[in-house]
């Protein structure tokens, strides 16, 4: 039998994973030079690949919460990047606007320059297997998040 509290915190894979996150989102920042959350450019992405889709797709779809969603599509309404249509029974359309697609492409060149300052320390195999290892994690837990992805 194990005792968690034989392991050291800093080999925990919650704790690492926790980490690596934070390592990330300080770097996108860093990168991005503007007002934007990762969560906030996956949206836009998303919006990019499947204009027109509703907010309740669109949270499957990044993996969010339908209130967390939501916050997020009223923040970049406000900033006029995207716009938002009411549809039947309550849901709403979602769009990029032209000042939406022009942050995006903006972003494209940082978007490399964040790719390559995260593998940067990695060998061209070790980054392939970490992205490998990730996936497969993320796949095989989908169910265990609060707001699993839902792709069609």
């Amino acid at each position: 039998m194990h005792d968690d509290l034989d392991v050291d915190l800093y080999d925990q894979l919650g704790h690492l994973i926790r980490r690596a996150q934070q390592i990330s989102v300080s770097m996108f920042r860093e990168t991005m030079h503007m007002d934007i959350t990762p969560t906030q450019y996956a949206v836009l992405r998303m919006l990019q690949e499947a204009p027109g889709i509703d907010q309740l797709t669109l949270a499957g779809l990044v993996a969010l919460d339908k209130s967390s969603t939501a916050d997020i599509a009223v923040r970049l309404e406000a900033k006029g990047w995207i716009q938002r249509e009411v549809l039947p029974r309550g849901r709403r359309r979602l769009v990029l606007t032209v000042e939406g697609e022009a942050v995006l492409t903006s972003m494209s060149l940082s978007i490399y320059e964040l790719r390559d300052k995260m593998r940067a320390k990695l060998s061209s195999e070790e980054n392939v297997e970490l992205s490998r290892l990730l996936r497969k994690f993320v796949h095989l837990n989908n169910e265990q998040s609060r707001a699993p992805l839902k792709v069609a």
